[in-house]
């Protein structure tokens, strides 16, 4: 499908306003943690770390729903927390899969079907901010497909099997990728769709899929464009991710 195309069907929709979801994933399991309570439940300053994300969604007025993707254990859980905070958005709880881009089908499978772009997103990433929600909507409606990243700015170098050093890579040419990830929903899936055609015809190893764009830049037809996105968004992966986010939230005064 080719931009004019896609932008013509857009435009021609009933009430004329182009929709857009945000599939928010947590169903990890959060073993590095080493703590009993999944991270995504986890208390960050009086919300569960995920409800954070929910609601900045909720807030956000180019966001029409919310797809939240989760364990099965944790379904009911999600749906007491949606009922909790208000979050009127969020219009389905999917279950994820083994696997993330299992995880990112499942969520996209539920999305209402005259949704024109959807934003993947990181439940364990609570510290999204409106600018960069506003961002990725901006970016998404002319590239069609783009993510949120950062310049990479420690030094990386590449190790041989013994770990010594092998090379030091130029990091002008370096980005740290977050989320959201956002895509045109029809392009979106009819790459994943091309995905699991792959991997039933040739019985490929899906295992190296980290992120969403690899499955675009892979089975899609067109590159991804990065959106700029913000230090501050990271990811809760350690305790002392919690720590860090934590003094974020503080600073900026508590505020979604």
């Amino acid at each position: 499908m080719s931009d004019k195309t896609e932008n013509r069907e857009i435009e021609n929709k009933k009430d004329g306003k182009v929709k857009i979801c945000a599939v928010v994933l947590a169903a990890g399991s959060g073993s590095r943690m080493h703590t009993a309570e999944k991270k995504q439940f986890m208390d960050l300053c009086g919300l569960p770390v995920v409800v954070h994300s929910l609601l900045a969604f909720e807030k956000n007025e180019n966001i029409d729903s919310v797809v939240v993707v989760t364990s099965k254990e944790d379904v009911h859980r999600m749906l007491l927390l949606s009922l909790r905070y208000n979050l009127r958005k969020v219009k389905n709880i999917a279950e994820g899969g083994d696997m993330r881009f299992k995880s990112v089908y499942s969520g996209l499978k539920t999305v209402e079907a005259d949704t024109d772009y959807v934003l993947i997103h990181d439940g364990a990433r609570p510290l999204l901010s409106q600018e960069l929600i506003d961002r990725c909507c901006e970016y998404v409606k002319i590239y069609k497909a783009c993510v949120a990243a950062v310049p990479v700015t420690d030094t990386i170098k590449i190790a041989d099997d013994r770990m010594f050093i092998k090379e030091t890579v130029d990091r002008s040419r370096l980005w740290a990728v977050q989320t959201p990830q956002a895509f045109s929903y029809s392009i979106f899936m009819k790459a994943y769709n091309k995905l699991y055609e792959t991997i039933r015809e040739y019985n490929s190893d899906p295992s190296r899929i980290t992120d969403d764009a690899m499955i675009v830049e892979n089975m899609g037809d067109r590159p991804v464009h990065f959106v700029p996105g913000e230090y501050s968004n990271i990811k809760i992966t350690t305790q002392e991710d919690m720590t860090v986010a934590e003094a974020f939230i503080n600073k900026r005064g508590g505020d979604i």
